[in-house]
């Protein structure tokens, strides 16, 4: 009964939490805003309910084959894909505590690299803005940030030269933003084409995000076709025969 006056009472209050509420809804996402990213999220969890079916099904790959994790977080990713097809894997993460987890959780497989760095245009030291998963060196509104750690970032190329690799047969990239300026290197080096496939979460809530993912997109069509997509979720692109 308390909480009947209480509603009836404060009427304005009542209302502005239920607003509030239903605009938290992905209902309201959905019909009201009609956002497209939200559809694709559920499209993507209906239809990939392992996660299994798209992001790990790479027939091309094998015990020979290299792959990148950028973006590695608790090795999930890296070690799925290894225990699958045997491949060499490296995984770059740049917050301690998920690279240290990876360093122990794969210290006795000496085919999964752990690097404590990222990888982007150029050589670097920012502040990570501590998310768990979605942990950035870009602001995410959509994100309580209590903290800030300083994370090392190294260039793309001087990192394949010094691991002396010169062909990457699959690079799955998810790092918070980072996607757009890396993307943008390769393809500025015209050097796209040095990964056979990618993988790749494009994030929304960059700044100019939709520009920047189609301008990256039209450049990569040139030496790559895309085998599916779920648009800001997940999507691959597989590189086209003697291109």
């Amino acid at each position: 009964m308390k909480n009947f006056i209480l509603i009836f009472t404060d009427p304005i209050l009542f209302i502005k939490k239920l607003i509030g509420k239903v605009k938290r809804s992905q209902i309201y996402k959905l019909y009201i805003l009609r956002d497209d990213q939200e559809k694709e999220l559920m499209r993507w969890f209906r239809e990939n309910n392992d996660d299994n079916s798209l992001r790990f099904n790479y027939p091309d790959l094998n015990e020979k084959s290299i792959v990148f994790d950028l973006g590695g977080y608790k090795g999930d990713f890296a070690y799925y894909i290894h225990e699958k097809y045997k491949c060499k894997v490296y995984l770059f993460e740049p917050h301690p505590n998920f690279y240290a987890h990876c360093l122990n959780r794969f210290m006795n497989n000496d085919k999964i690299t752990v690097l404590n760095y990222g990888l982007l245009d150029k050589d670097g030291e920012f502040k990570l803005t501590d998310g768990k998963d979605g942990s950035s060196f870009y602001t995410n509104p959509n994100l309580k940030i209590t903290q800030e750690i300083k994370c090392k970032v190294k260039e793309f190329f001087e990192v394949l030269e010094e691991l002396q690799i010169s062909e990457i047969d699959l690079m799955k990239i998810n790092i918070e933003g980072g996607e757009y300026p890396l993307l943008q290197h390769i393809s500025s080096k015209l050097k796209l084409g040095l990964i056979k496939q990618y993988q790749i979460q494009f994030h929304k809530w960059i700044k100019n995000s939709a520009s920047m993912r189609k301008n990256i997109s039209s450049k990569l069509a040139k030496t790559h076709i895309r085998t599916w997509c779920y648009s800001f979720v997940w999507e691959n692109w597989k590189k086209i025969e003697d291109s």
